[in-house]
């Protein structure tokens, strides 16, 4: 194996990670690869911060900072249309959600982002935003909350939520187009430092991601307890992730970014994207 550097890598610790995560765990890697696991939250907080070099992140961080960082092409957490895992539950109809409590989880800000352009811009209302931990206490209270990841994959089908948007049907709707969630990116004196070592790991996890795809069953049996959920029901809702950042999506990141800059929650310098090809 070549010669590396020391890379310290954030991989985000929800399920819809697994094909990726549990192939790359299966293989042999330099020592210097230190993989940290944590919410998309805290992965953003550690790559502005240079406490990683490269990484999932919600796909806002990039918008927010864009001059620290470049996307990594083939990689992302999307989907085509409905995510199964990123939902505003509601007790009553969301076009009614006008000044009313809307509690947003605080572990991804691409998926706050994403539930204010829907409610404003998309169903034409403006609540009253709160954001934190979605306990079960909050839950007992909560008029409407954005739930993601595992959290949201345990309320679907809670009848005390009788609206439960998926948002990226929603998206998928509005704008015929798919939506990224996730995207990989690396930071920019990383890619000065070390483009060998990042041109390393960038196959690295292109192909963790297609053995994943290959042994997707065998990925449900090992991930689907986490949540819990049946290893089937698991299969479903990865199927319908997606890892790829191919022209569409491409379209598509570029289109949230527009809705973030044009309501003052993004930086101009976000477009055009910076792209770092697989090789």
């Amino acid at each position: 194996m070549q010669s590396v550097v020391t890379a310290r890598i954030g991989m985000v610790n929800y399920i819809n990670t697994a094909p990726i995560y549990e192939s790359w765990k299966k293989r042999e890697h330099p020592d210097g690869w230190r993989m940290i696991e944590a919410p998309p939250s805290t992965l953003n907080r550690m790559l502005a911060a240079g406490e990683l070099d490269l990484g999932f992140v919600s796909s806002h961080e990039y918008c927010a900072r864009p001059t620290l960082y470049r996307i990594l092409a083939d990689l992302s957490i999307s989907a085509n249309g409905s995510v199964g895992s990123v939902f505003l539950f509601s007790r009553v109809d969301p076009g009614t959600l006008n000044g009313c409590p809307v509690l947003l989880s605080g572990q991804s800000q691409t998926s706050v982002y994403l539930v204010k352009i829907i409610l404003e811009e998309f169903y034409g209302v403006k609540p009253l935003y709160t954001s934190g931990d979605v306990g079960s206490e909050i839950i007992d209270e909560a008029t409407a909350l954005l739930a993601i990841g595992d959290q949201a994959l345990r309320l679907v089908g809670d009848e005390r939520f009788p609206y439960q948007l998926d948002l990226g049907a929603v998206w998928r709707h509005y704008t015929g187009l798919p939506f990224v969630f996730a995207v990989f990116a690396v930071r920019e004196d990383f890619c000065r430092r070390a483009p060998e070592t990042l041109a390393f790991i960038h196959r690295e996890l292109i192909r963790c991601a297609c053995i994943g795809r290959e042994n997707l069953e065998a990925i449900c049996q090992v991930a689907a307890p986490r949540i819990p959920m049946d290893p089937d029901e698991c299969y479903v809702y990865l199927r319908a992730i997606g890892y790829d950042l191919g022209e569409e999506k491409q379209l598509a990141l570029k289109r949230f970014y527009r809705y973030l800059i044009e309501r003052g929650e993004g930086a101009a310098e976000a477009l055009p994207v910076k792209i770092v090809k697989s090789e």
